[in-house]
């Protein structure tokens, strides 16, 4: 006897519940058509995750009613297949959404999946663990169901095959999956929304593992792909036997319909699937890159990105991701020389540009910087240049992007790290003014790890070794006066990164980090350093989510504080 399972690893939209609701039911018709009994959908694949403060809204809970609805009377159609959906739902029928006063919200709501078949909903399950840590919030919008979800399938052969289904987090703790259990189902099914970091993927089959192997059943992992604003999903769904061995995974950072088969052995169920090669960290995080950008630009509707390429490794890598997720034809790359750009800069911002084919321009600066040093003199006379005309030539670049922005319609990608936004190395209202900072969570030792990969690899095939080798291997610079290192002002990189990371990242304390090795005077600077400068992170553009704590949602911090660790 088998049992076919297709998951549904998709690219849902927020707010799109027409345009979601369409792509499930095609998505049956094609799992239907291949022989499939139960198709999986993501978790709240009909809203699109997450859609934060819409549920509040009842009107928007009206609608994803309607939609699932819609979903139902479509299942008429499709004899013999089950679905699994992911929806809100309201605790009780004609509630509103949630209850809101001025002082507090109580959730009428919970994170549900609905099981659906012959025009009817046959089950609807409450997401029982709510996640409230790193980028989740689910507790602002839901409530925690109670009780365990276990559904009938008739396999190819007439046989009944009981599924138990859990939600994401459900599956990290032991009592969803026992009950479960108890409660008679011979598999798990779990629909998932899980945010993409370096490594999450084998820690989401390790945990799945202890799983499966604590409660002794096979479990298919259904996992939503795609990007929504910072955070990127990665799909790479999989299935574990009954033991917790690795039967079957997807392709990671790709829409596919993944089929499983279950053949019967005995009393229990061993599954067969195609299984996609791991990737590289940096391939990984590559991908996961692309797919941030690709979808932030075109599921915002921007026809086009155009971002400061300086003959540096960030813009380089910048404008390298960018082509691969946009093409050539949507990239506009514009070279904006100072009186303090290196001539080896220009020439390979241009060999750059030329290697991948985009638009290239060149705006030099040097007469709007004398203009403003010029309007400012009376004011700053006696007065040392400083800074303050670093930040102009940022600013004035700042300004010509978002002319080009307003003028065409193109979105800014800015092109500062995770070390410069750490640390302030970067101006506000200057290289810090766009719409979306692709780099932002990445630290500076990476940066040069993912050049390297890039240059090695062409994934998308818009271009072998597009990032010169020059940009690669001189001293970083932001060339904002004669002579300037990076290293003038920080800590090297190596060291940098390791202290942003222990401390931002894994809050270890300057105390502890010193005990490592790390020379009191670079931890101090470090760390002062973070806490001076949240002002300016809380007016950067949002950027694509990469590690486990990112400066975004993961990271909220005052930016008036008077606590010094």
């Amino acid at each position: 006897m088998t049992l076919q399972i297709c998951v549904a690893q998709l690219n849902f939209v927020v707010g799109d519940l027409a345009g979601n609701a369409r792509r499930i039911i095609e998505a049956a018709q094609q799992a239907l058509a291949g022989g499939a009994q139960l198709l999986l959908t993501p978790e709240l694949a009909l809203c699109g995750y997450a859609a934060e403060d819409l549920f509040l809204r009842p009107a928007f809970i009206d609608a994803c009613d309607d939609a699932l609805n819609e979903i139902a009377r479509a299942s008429e159609g499709l004899a013999g297949l089950t679905l699994v959906v992911g929806h809100p739902a309201r605790l009780t029928d004609g509630s509103q959404a949630s209850r809101r006063e001025r002082s507090v919200t109580v959730p009428d709501l919970f994170n549900a999946a609905s099981v659906i078949r012959d025009g009817r909903i046959v089950h609807t399950y409450a997401k029982r663990e709510l996640p409230n840590y790193q980028v989740f919030d689910e507790r602002r919008y839901f409530a925690p169901g109670d009780k365990p979800c276990v559904f009938e399938l008739q396999d190819a052969g007439g046989q009944t095959v009981k599924v138990g289904l859990l939600i994401c987090e459900d599956a990290w703790f032991d009592r969803p999956a026992r009950e479960a259990k108890a409660a008679g189902a011979q598999m798990l099914a779990v629909i998932n929304a899980s945010p993409f970091h370096a490594g999450k993927g084998q820690e989401r089959e390790s945990t799945m593992r202890e799983r499966v192997q604590a409660v002794g059943l096979p479990l298919v992992y259904a996992h939503l792909v795609g990007g929504q604003d910072e955070i990127v999903f990665e799909g790479r769904s999989f299935v574990l036997d009954a033991s917790g061995q690795l039967a079957g995974r997807a392709i990671s950072f790709e829409e596919t319909l993944f089929p499983i088969r279950f053949e019967s052995r005995g009393h229990s169920w061993l599954p067969v699937a195609d299984t996609d090669r791991p990737h590289s960290a940096e391939a990984d995080l590559w991908h996961a890159l692309v797919l941030g950008v690709r979808d932030y630009v075109g599921k915002n509707g921007f026809p086009s990105a155009v971002l400061g390429l300086s003959g540096g490794i960030d813009s380089a890598l910048v404008l390298a991701i960018a082509v691969d997720a946009l093409g050539k034809d949507r990239v506009r790359a514009v070279m904006m020389p100072s009186p303090y750009t290196a001539d080896i800069s220009w020439i390979d911002a241009r060999d750059m540009a030329a290697r991948l084919g985009v638009r290239y321009d060149e705006i030099a600066i040097a007469s709007e910087f004398e203009a403003f040093k010029g309007s400012l003199a009376p004011l700053f006379e006696g007065r040392a240049e400083d800074t303050t005309e670093e930040n102009l030539q940022a600013r004035i670049r700042g300004t010509l992007l978002m002319a080009l922005s307003n003028k065409f319609g193109s979105i800014v990608l800015t092109t500062g790290n995770k070390s410069e936004m750490a640390t302030g190395y970067c101006t506000l209202y200057g290289d810090m003014a766009g719409g979306f900072a692709v780099i932002k969570d990445v630290v500076k030792t990476q940066v040069f790890r993912l050049a390297r990969w890039r240059n090695a690899h062409d994934p998308y095939g818009t271009g072998a070794n597009p990032i010169p080798e020059r940009i690669i291997t001189r001293p970083p610079s932001a060339e904002l006066r004669p002579d300037q290192k990076d290293q003038d002002s920080l800590p090297e990189y190596e060291v940098l990164d390791a202290i942003i990371e222990r401390y931002m990242e894994n809050d270890r304390s300057p105390a502890e980090i010193v005990a490592e090795g790390y020379s009191q005077a670079d931890v101090d600077k470090v760390v002062r350093l973070i806490r001076l400068n949240e002002y300016k992170r809380r007016q950067a553009p949002i950027g694509i989510r990469v590690t486990h704590r990112s400066f975004g949602k993961d990271w909220r911090y005052p930016i008036t504080s008077r606590y010094r660790a």
